[in-house]
């Protein structure tokens, strides 16, 4: 195992439990209780989690992982929830995105389509989709894609999420009108909505629904039923919900009484 997917397994495992124990995480780990002491350490001093004796807690309830711990997470799932949201956006369609790894894989999802020539009546002269973001590494990823105009958002970076945020993000949104908004989420509450960690990443997402016709949330099963800090908007503010085969049921029935669609994968 990586020191890499050794420290993402050690903060999937406190974003799980809140605290941690070295010999249980050692024995969890296959690996030696000095390994996971240091491990511990330099977490600490990245501020990614908080030294106790004899092991670790996390900084809160609501724990985010930066993005780049986060990008393994049901992997798969993703994946295929990915592909099928890319199929609710139509040929020439002005598409919105915020970040979160679940977006991102929308975003390539998104690429690959438009590259492959699947462009309809559209004039060959017009972008194959237009891609609103506030996301830097999606924009990175799309930037190079010729079929696709990418506009990013002005903002300050949260270096967690790549996401910007703030007045220069807003402005920007507020000019623009969306076909379909995609939003990757931390949690949905059947009472409250759907949220983020971090309320400034939440009125960012809050703009993007606000400014589509169309709000698509793509989001694992683990988030669904789960709260985070911040609301981003009511469920009537949603369309569809991309999740994956593992939600619940009855989750499902309620979503689907008021008015939202659930597409499983």
């Amino acid at each position: 195992m990586s020191k890499h997917e050794r420290w993402n397994a050690l903060l999937e495992l406190l974003a799980a439990e809140g605290r941690l124990e070295v010999d249980e995480t050692a024995a969890t780990l296959r690996v030696s209780p000095a390994t996971v002491r240091r491990d511990f350490d330099e977490l600490a001093e990245q501020k990614m989690l908080v030294r106790t004796r004899g092991g670790a807690i996390s900084h809160g309830v609501s724990y985010e992982l930066p993005l780049r711990y986060k990008s393994s997470r049901h992997a798969s799932e993703k994946q295929r929830i990915a592909a099928a949201a890319a199929e609710l956006v139509g040929d020439g369609n002005v598409v919105g995105l915020n970040g979160g790894t679940t977006t991102t894989e929308v975003a390539r999802s998104l690429a690959l389509r438009a590259g492959g020539g699947r462009r309809g009546t559209v004039e060959a002269t017009a972008p194959a989709l237009t891609v609103v973001t506030n996301a830097l590494n999606i924009a990175g990823e799309l930037a190079v894609r010729p079929q696709i105009k990418i506009v990013v958002t002005g903002g300050v970076a949260r270096p967690q999420s790549y996401e910007l945020v703030g007045p220069l993000t807003a402005g920007v949104l507020k000019e623009v009108v969306l076909d379909v908004a995609v939003l990757g989420i931390d949690g949905l509450d059947p009472q409250l909505g759907v949220m983020a960690h971090q309320e400034d990443e939440a009125s960012i997402s809050r703009l993007f629904a606000e400014r589509a016709q169309r709000v698509v949330v793509v989001t694992d099963s683990s988030k669904m039923g789960k709260r985070a800090f911040a609301r981003i908007c009511g469920l009537d503010g949603i369309d569809v919900i991309v999740t994956d085969s593992a939600v619940p049921a009855d989750m499902v029935a309620r979503l689907n009484d008021i008015g939202i669609k659930v597409i499983i994968v």
